[in-house]
């Protein structure tokens, strides 16, 4: 609904920007908005022209004109939603039964979609649409809202879900389904897909298989490319004959009720284009690439591995009690300050708390965790490192919130959520040996060839760097805690982790030697390098007690050679 009252609406039309086929309103001045993917086209510039003031669809950060009127419309609404007598849509074939299961109103020439949050047992917001102008308006709040029928369906019962373009379209295909199949629809056509997936991450994440019902377009086509981007590895495309219609809605009114169940059953597995022609190639040859997500806190480490690339799986071991999370802590936050990576962190051996104070005592370079620390938490200096760390939402820690010896599939899922629903770029594993117990997995090895596959996979789908953490097992003779040499023969439990990873890096510190300078400083080794080749030392960090701290040291030994 346009907000001037001098401007109304005239048509619906096709958008270029996004290929939506009906989606883009024409108003009286000449302006236009699409309301799949919100692009705006202004009136034309005279003296008269009237601002443009976006259409009633976003909410939340922006306060709605007049808001005790639409609350007020809001209201009324959902009386008349409690109320309304079950409708059927008869120009769709859509009968009543069906339309009352979603719970559309219909009322004369206007269709009323409702629209719930996420724990809500009524409507916050409602779809308005105007049959005879094809016209869409909003009422409440529909952008917190989850996907058009998602109330009706809980994620855990039943092994499929349906999704398609529209709520007509929902409710069509339920109905073509005889209601044996959960069916939702995105929020705002095509051009909503993307966000739409990632906002239903956790609903949809919950079914073994998503079938994709979207139009026989090319819009369709493009929302499909969108949505794999989520849920690649999961998606199923049902295809759909043009020929007999280009939606659900137009199967129900053909009465193709055994064709379109037929699609559903051999809804292929989404599989992204994988033939290129040699001018394909030579495009993506040629297209400029990044040589880098970022680098590490470390010259010499750097003078190896050239830093970390997108879809790399870094693998860090040692052994134990040897600062694995220490040097993690320093990486993340070398990240933060000197990129503009979004990072995701999962440390499973301690709490968020820990995690959380462990980053800012970096910023602080005192140990917050320990009494010698000389900030108090919750104080000036303490608030201040609080916003330079987490202020600016890049650094995201994740709550394990579960038992050692949890689920591969669990980590797996917690990852795949950071990669896709907050974008991370980086994220870190805190450690991979934690999931493999005997006692809760069964065979340690075949426990560790699963984790190491799906991780690999998980890179590769989503383009992110993953540092992993593993420990190694005891060598024969003198143990990596008195200082033992690393190497990939000594990987814990599977040889996949040093096959999968693109790099191995390898920590060795005496922590019982006598030399107190001795007992601090831990060797960096580098393993394995896919990327240069390039193998061997990589250098020594020196651990400061009263900063809790680690910077590059050169031993005595070595300023002489």
């Amino acid at each position: 609904m346009y907000n001037n009252s001098e401007s109304t609406f005239v048509k619906h039309e096709g958008c270029e920007a996004c290929g939506s086929s009906d989606a883009n309103a024409v108003y009286s001045n000449g302006s236009k908005f699409c309301f799949a993917c919100e692009k705006h086209t202004p009136a034309p510039r005279n003296d008269n022209t009237i601002p443009f003031i976006k259409p009633e669809r976003s909410f939340g950060t922006e306060k709605p004109i007049n808001t005790q009127t639409k609350d007020a419309e809001l209201e009324r609404l959902i009386a008349k939603w409690a109320a309304a007598p079950a409708s059927s849509i008869p120009e769709r074939n859509i009968t009543s039964t069906f339309a009352k299961h979603y719970g559309v109103i219909v009322d004369g020439d206007k269709h009323y979609y409702p629209y719930f949050g996420e724990d809500s047992s009524q409507p916050i917001g409602f779809k308005v649409r105007t049959v005879s102008t094809k016209g869409f308006s909003c009422v409440g709040n529909t952008k917190d809202a989850g996907l058009f029928g998602q109330q009706r369906y809980g994620n855990h019962e039943q092994r499929r879900i349906v999704v398609t373009e529209g709520e007509l379209d929902a409710v069509a295909a339920n109905q073509l389904f005889d209601g044996k199949s959960p069916v939702v629809s995105l929020r705002s056509g095509a051009g909503s897909a993307g966000k739409d997936f990632k906002a239903a991450y956790n609903f949809l994440d919950g079914f073994d298989e998503i079938i994709l019902c979207f139009d026989a377009d090319a819009a369709g086509q493009e929302a499909i490319e969108k949505a794999a981007e989520v849920f690649a590895g999961k998606l199923r495309v049902m295809k759909l004959d043009a020929r007999l219609g280009k939606d659900a809605c137009d199967y129900l009114k053909a009465g193709r009720k055994k064709e379109f169940t037929d699609a559903f059953w051999q809804a292929s597995l989404y599989t992204p284009k994988g033939v290129l022609s040699k001018e394909e190639l030579l495009e993506r040859l040629l297209a400029p690439k990044p040589r880098s997500l970022g680098d590490y806190p470390w010259a010499k480490l750097n003078e190896l591995t050239y830093g970390f690339r997108p879809t790399e799986l870094v693998t860090i071991t040692a052994g134990s009690g040897l600062g694995k999370s220490s040097i993690l802590r320093e990486i993340v936050m070398h990240i933060k300050n000197t990129t503009n990576n979004r990072i995701g962190c999962l440390f499973m051996e301690e709490s968020v708390e820990r995690t959380a104070e462990g980053f800012m005592s970096v910023d602080l370079s005192t140990p917050l965790h320990l009494p010698i620390s000389t900030v108090e938490r919750g104080s000036q200096d303490w608030m201040a490192c609080y916003d330079r760390v987490y202020g600016d939402d890049r650094l995201f820690i994740m709550d394990a919130g579960f038992d050692i010896g949890a689920s591969v599939d669990d980590v797996v899922s917690r990852v795949r959520f950071m990669a896709k629903a907050l974008d991370c770029n980086v994220i870190v594993l805190d450690h991979i040996s934690i999931l493999v117990s005997a006692g809760q997995q069964g065979d340690e090895r075949k426990a560790l060839d699963e984790i190491m596959t799906k991780l690999r996979t998980l890179t590769q789908d989503t383009g992110i760097v993953l540092f992993a953490v593993s420990h190694l097992k005891r060598p024969d003779g003198k143990g990596h805690e008195d200082g033992a040499v690393t190497s990939v023969s000594q990987l814990r439990g599977s040889a996949s982790i040093a096959q999968l990873s693109d790099f191995v890096i390898g920590l060795e510190r005496n922590g019982q030697a006598e030399s107190a300078t001795e007992r601090n400083t831990t060797r960096i080794r580098v393993l394995k390098n896919r990327f240069s080749g390039i193998t061997g030392p990589a250098g020594h960090l020196l651990y400061n007690m009263d900063t809790g701290r680690l910077s590059e040291y050169t031993p005595p030994e070595e300023e002489a050679l």
